[in-house]
Parts: C-alpha cells; structure tokens; sequence
C-alpha cells in the first residue's frame, strides 16, 4: 500500500512543478528562452513582436535598394547621378543600423547591451544626418552651378562629421564606466540626450541648407531638394517627440521604466522609415531613372528643325529662299556625278538621259534636309547643267 501511495505523491509533485514552471514562461515563449530575450516572443507584451516585424521589414527594405544600386551601377554614365552613390551606400548602410539597434531595446539591458545601444544610437544618426547633409551640399551646388562636388568629397564630408559623434559618445563611456566605475546601465535619461547635442546639430544645419536647394535656376534638381527638406523635418519632428516622452512624458504618467525602452525603440524604426521613404527611394528612383538623350538631332522626325536651319541660319543669319535653293543646287550637283557615265577611266563630258529630263526628281539627302518631307521644284531649276 505504501508504494502506489508514494507513486501518486510523486507524479503529483511532477505535475505540479511542471504547471509552476509553465505559469512561469511568458505567453509565446519556450522553456529554454533566456529571461533577457523574453519580448522577442512575448505575446503578453506584444510591443517587442511588433517592432521586431517593423525592424526586419526595414532591413529586408534598405538591403533590397543597396542591391538594386550595385546591379544598376555600370549602366549609371550621368556623372551627377553617379557621385551621390558613395553617400547613399553610407546611408543606407547607418538605416540598417537603426533598425538593428532597435533589438537592443527589446532585450533587457545588461553589461554588454547598455554600452551598445549608448554608443550606437549617436554614431548611427550621426551618419545618417552627415550624409543627409552632404547630400544638401551637393544640390545646393547643383541647383545653383549645375555642377556638385565629386563623389570623394561627399563620403569624406560624411565621414568626417560622423567621427566627431563617435568620438564624443567614446569619451562618455569612458569617463562614466571605466574612470567612474560606473554601472553601464546607470545613467539618466537627461545625460543620455545631452550626449546627442552635436547629432542635433548636423540636422539642423543639413535643415538649414537644404532650404538653399529651392533657389536657383537649374530646377531639375529641386525635386530632391524638396525630398531631403520634407526628411529633415519629419525628423525633426520625430526628435522633440521622443524626447519629450523620454524625459517627461513617461515620468509624468508614471511609466517612467515600463515605457522608457518601448520609446527609443519606436523612434529608432519611425526615423528609419522616414529616410527609406522620403529619401532613399526617391535618390535610388532618381539614379536609375534612364536620363532623356539631349542635344541628338533624328534627321527623320518632322517635328525637329532642320539642320540648315538650326545650323546655317541661326549662325550665318541668310535669307531662307537662299538657303532652299542652295540645297537643291548641292543635290543635283551630286546626282550629276552619280549619273554621268565613265569612258576609259575618264568622266563623260555628255549627262545621261535621265538627267537631261526636265522633270525634278529629289534624292534621298534633299528629303532629309528638307525635314522629311518631298520638297517641291526650285523656281529657277532649268534641267541643264554647264560642265
């Protein structure tokens, strides 16, 4: 009797701790998901499968125009086109990194995570808002001159501004972490902004001087103008909201630690989005997009000017009757030669019959240069010839 009564205890106490475990395990998850990564899969705090789904979408979206670029890159010949493609692969390369760094808000922060998303977050922006502003520098100058600056001065332009925020968010780390003795994950939210001073800086002088691309008088180029200033102040805007939140917002509704993560995470891919839509895909349309073939003259279309009068007249200024019955003379002065025989190695001094025919009959150049059309007789045509 004793031993059934032990086995019934012992499967009891199984089913039990089995049930205090699975009660245990977030809503969505396995049993072997470490408890940092559990908003990957948490369906009960659905806001980190959302913005997992927003993120990968972003990065599948960036990936698919960098690969669009490099496959339309030989057939790209409008050095103006091809230039900004340096800054654009910057570009894009720092939105991927937005959406990736949007994980590291998802998972709870630790000693490895916290230095990441504090380094991150102002390194990336920074080069996105560098680029941005290079690329207003550059349309600035087209819209004006026509002519921007090569491709090597973008990127290094970028570059370089993008180096100032990485060493500024380097220092940070040190002198809190490593001089301090400082937890990675303590710091307060008014130091995490104002470690962001100089990427607020790029964008608002790329804001300022993308307003300059509206002035000038090769408007081609204002199309992108518009596209680069509607980006910077939608992320502008982007800015003072998630601020706001982070350092008031949330405190005021007492959701200071429960939304403090879910309100970088939404800033990050609603910028990110904003420079694939506004910007990226308009740059990448605008670099592909065969360019109109100018300054190519089809001798067959009536709707062209003619080459005498588009060369001859507009140069030389003759009256149009002399210029016409220039022409004719010049055509059957060749079909004198293409008619007249050969005797003996010598031209034949006597024109054929054909050509001794008063009637006018127009070759193939006299059709061409007179626009395609069958030009009628010159008044003073006689169907003789003096040699």
């Amino acid at each position: 009797m004793k031993t059934p009564s032990a086995i019934a205890l012992l499967l009891l106490s199984v089913i039990n701790c089995g049930s205090s475990q699975n009660s245990s395990t977030p809503n969505g998850c396995g049993l072997d998901v470490l408890p940092q990564y559990v908003n990957l899969c948490n369906l009960d705090a659905i806001w980190g499968i959302v913005v997992e789904a927003v993120a990968g979408a972003g990065v599948l979206t960036a990936s698919l125009l960098m690969l669009i670029v490099l496959v339309r890159l030989p057939f790209i010949k409008d050095k103006e086109k091809k230039s900004p493609l340096g800054i654009l692969f910057f570009f894009l390369t720092g939105t991927v990194g937005l959406f990736g760094l949007s994980f590291a808000f998802i998972i709870k922060e630790d000693e490895q995570v916290c230095p990441t998303r504090r380094f991150l977050w102002g390194v990336l922006f920074a080069l996105c808002f560098s680029c941005l502003l290079a690329q207003g520098w550059r349309l600035k100058r087209l819209v004006r001159h026509g002519k921007g600056p090569s491709g090597w001065h973008l990127v290094g332009t970028a570059v370089c501004l993008m180096l100032v925020e990485a060493i500024i968010a380097t220092e940070w780390l040190i002198l809190t972490v490593v001089r301090e003795k400082k937890s990675s994950c303590s710091y307060e939210p008014m130091d995490f902004v104002m470690a962001l001073i100089y990427v607020m800086f790029l964008m608002v002088v790329a804001m300022v001087l993308s307003l300059f691309t509206l002035c000038g008088k090769f408007k081609k180029w204002k199309k992108n103008g518009i596209c680069l200033i509607v980006t910077l102040f939608l992320s502008i805007l982007i800015w003072v909201a998630w601020m706001a939140m982070y350092l008031y917002g949330n405190q005021a509704l007492g959701k200071a630690k429960l939304w403090q993560e879910p309100t970088l995470a939404v800033a990050l891919l609603s910028n990110g989005w904003v420079f694939l839509i506004f910007h990226a895909i308009p740059e990448v349309h605008c670099a592909i997009l065969a360019s109109p073939q100018e300054n190519t003259t089809n001798y067959f279309d009536t709707t062209q000017p003619r080459m005498r009068e588009t060369h001859f007249e507009e140069d030389i200024q003759l009256p149009r009757s002399y210029m016409e019955n220039k022409a004719f003379a010049m055509d059957e002065h060749n079909a004198a030669f293409r008619t007249a025989g050969f005797r003996n190695g010598s031209m034949s001094t006597r024109p054929s019959a054909p050509f001794r025919s008063n009637v006018y009959q127009p070759t193939e150049m006299a059709v061409v240069l007179n626009g395609g059309t069958i030009p009628s007789a010159p008044p003073t045509y006689t169907g003789r010839h003096v040699w």
